[in-house]
Formats: C-alpha cells, sequence, structure tokens
C-alpha cells in the first residue's frame, strides 16, 4: 500500500509502499477513504510531539474508512462497517502499536494513522458508523469537530448569551465558532491575523472579526487554538471577571507562559485556565449524536471543507495548512469500495 511516512524532522512526508503486518489482539485493518489535515499534524512534523525517536512512523489521526479484518478480540466493529477513525479512546480492546514493513525493516507507527490506503488501527481508535454518513463528516468527526463541539459542550460552562473569542479561525477555530453559535452564545468574535479567514469565519457565526486579540473587548470565553504564548497572554488579559480561557493549541516544548498581573486571577469567582484534550469526547457517545445533528442540517461541515488533495498531494496539502488560508483540508484516498 502507498502511504506518507515522516522520515526526517521538518522535511516533507515521503509517499511511498509500505507493507502491513499480521493483526494481533485488538487491532483491526482499516482501508481509508478520506483523512484531514490538523495543525496538531504540523507539530509533529516539526518533532514537537516527542516523536523525533519514533522516526520513521505514519502519519494522521483524523480520517474514515472501511474495516476490511479484524484481529483477535474484536467485538465492536465487523469487517465492512464504515467507521470513524479517531484520536480519542473509545470502546475495545487498547492494541498493542501496529508494525509495518518499510523496505528492509519493521517499524512501529501509532496506534490510528490515516495517511495511508490502509491502517492498522486499535479497536478503541475507531467507531462504527452508518454507512450514508458522509465520509468527510466522518473523518471531521475524528478530530476537529468533536473536538471544538466537546469543549463548548462540556468544558466552558458557556451560558446563553456569554461573550466568546476564538483566537485562531482554522479548521478547529472554525468549529468553535459553529458550536458557540449553536450554543447561543453573542457576540462570538473570531481573531485572526489572517484576514483572509473573515469572510470564512462571519459564515460559520462569527459576529465580528478581529487581527489582534489586544482589540478585543472583554469577553467571557475565550478559547485559543494558536498556541503562541504571547497571544494566550493577551487574551487572558482581555476575561471578563470570572473569565474562562480554553487552550486549544499547543505551545512548544520548552516555552514559558507568562501572565501580567496575574493577580487578576483572583477577580471575581475567579478567572481559570485549561488546557483541553479533545474537549473530552466519549467516541462512542458522541459520534452518534452529532452525525443526527449534521443529517438534520443543524451542523454545517460542507463550508468547513475548503480544500481536497490526493495522498500524492499530501505536501503541497501541509503547505496550504502552514499558510493558514484553509479551513478544513481533505486527503481523499480511497473510494467506497
Amino acid at each position: 500500500m502507498k502511504a506518507a511516512v515522516l522520515e526526517k524532522i521538518d522535511s516533507p512526508l515521503v509517499v511511498q509502499e509500505v507493507g502491513l503486518t499480521e493483526l494481533r489482539i485488538g487491532q483491526v485493518l482499516v482501508k481509508v477513504l478520506v483523512s484531514g489535515l490538523c495543525g496538531a499534524q504540523l507539530h509533529e512534523i516539526r518533532g514537537h510531539k516527542g516523536n523525533a525517536k519514533f522516526l520513521p512512523h505514519l502519519m494522521g489521526h483524523e480520517g474514515c474508512g472501511i474495516v476490511k479484518a479484524i484481529g483477535p478480540g474484536v467485538t465492536t466493529v465487523k469487517v465492512n462497517d464504515k467507521v470513524v477513525m479517531h484520536w480519542r479512546p473509545g470502546s475495545g480492546i487498547e492494541s498493542p502499536f501496529p508494525n509495518y514493513i518499510l523496505g528492509s525493516r519493521t517499524i512501529s507507527s501509532g496506534k490510528v494513522t490515516t495517511l495511508g490506503e490502509y491502517s492498522i488501527v486499535s479497536e478503541n481508535r475507531i467507531t462504527s458508523i452508518p454507512h450514508e454518513t458522509p465520509s468527510v463528516l466522518a473523518a471531521m468527526l475524528g478530530c476537529s469537530l468533536t473536538t471544538a463541539l466537546g469543549i463548548i459542550d462540556n468544558e466552558c460552562d458557556l451560558k446563553f448569551g456569554e461573550t466568546l473569542a476564538v483566537t485562531g479561525c482554522g479548521g478547529v477555530g472554525l468549529n468553535l465558532i459553529q458550536a458557540a453559535k449553536m450554543k447561543s452564545a453573542t457576540p462570538i468574535i473570531g481573531i485572526d491575523i489572517n484576514q483572509n479567514m473573515e469572510e470564512l469565519a462571519r459564515q460559520m457565526g462569527a459576529d465580528d472579526f478581529l487581527i489582534n486579540v489586544t482589540d478585543l473587548p472583554q469577553a467571557d470565553v475565550i478559547i485559543d487554538t494558536t498556541g503562541i504564548p504571547g497571544v494566550i497572554a493577551a487574551a487572558f488579559n482581555r476575561l471578563t471577571p470570572s473569565g474562562r480561557l480554553i487552550l486549544v493549541g499547543q505551545p512548544k516544548p520548552g516555552a514559558t507562559l507568562s501572565l501580567k498581573d496575574a493577580v487578576s486571577m483572583f477577580d471575581g469567582s475567579g478567572k481559570s485556565i485549561r488546557a483541553t484534550q479533545g474537549g473530552r469526547t466519549d467516541p462512542e457517545q458522541d459520534i452518534p449524536r452529532y452525525i443526527k445533528l449534521a443529517m438534520d442540517g443543524q451542523l454545517d461541515y460542507e463550508t468547513l471543507h475548503t480544500h481536497t488533495f490526493t495522498l500524492d498531494e499530501v505536501n503541497d496539502a501541509f503547505d496550504l495548512l502552514r499558510s493558514g488560508n484553509a479551513g478544513r483540508i481533505m486527503i481523499k484516498i480511497g473510494d467506497n469500495e
């Protein structure tokens, strides 16, 4: 099979032939249909995920595919099921890390990878869905949509009519704006240094758009997707008394976050800062609910999908992701057979 392999930190991926190995306990072979690209994968390419010692390895953590074979002990999916491929642990066995054959050697890779024609996946990293579920929607439910909806639903304690701002209007940021709109936040403010993202942010529900977080009026909830310490610190200074700052984007390793006038954390009932891990999403419980919302027309995923590439074009796709001029980028890999 063809797969995109990270062979060297801070270098383009190499699309090459990779061999599969026999399935072990709790492993599932999935034919990948489509994979989303996520900013977290840029951190992985830069080696910011502690992954440099595990090179070479396969990439991707947000996808949709068809189950082609199941290993011993697998009970939650069956052959020919359509599945969401997600990084958050769900139901089923936590399998060993899968092995692949690269050239003359055996390599290990993540418990879910999506940038290849096939993937050996841990059972608890896939969730079965109806076959009629659009593949692009299913792929987004692997990370970007579930993270955003989970943050708004599970972590913000967002009240009707509260002000919410999102710093960084990429794929996750746009989903956060949509989710905040569904939760009746007002006003909702998108913030991005790239003015080109204003139109898309407003389409997804932003009432206003700013270039700089320092121009933000006070907000009850601010969600940062940039991971930039200076942006995070400036956002903290724009919180209302008792405001909540949620961190989605990860600062690079070794970075320091410094808060000016930190005593203001004691304003109101106390400001808070917290990091999120995928919005505390429970794939088995949440993915069916989100599919229902989308199929009922209450959750827009099509506007968020701005670009499609092939697997051979994966490095061009990552270049576009780095530019900040895209919503969610999809890599089309397989058909529905």
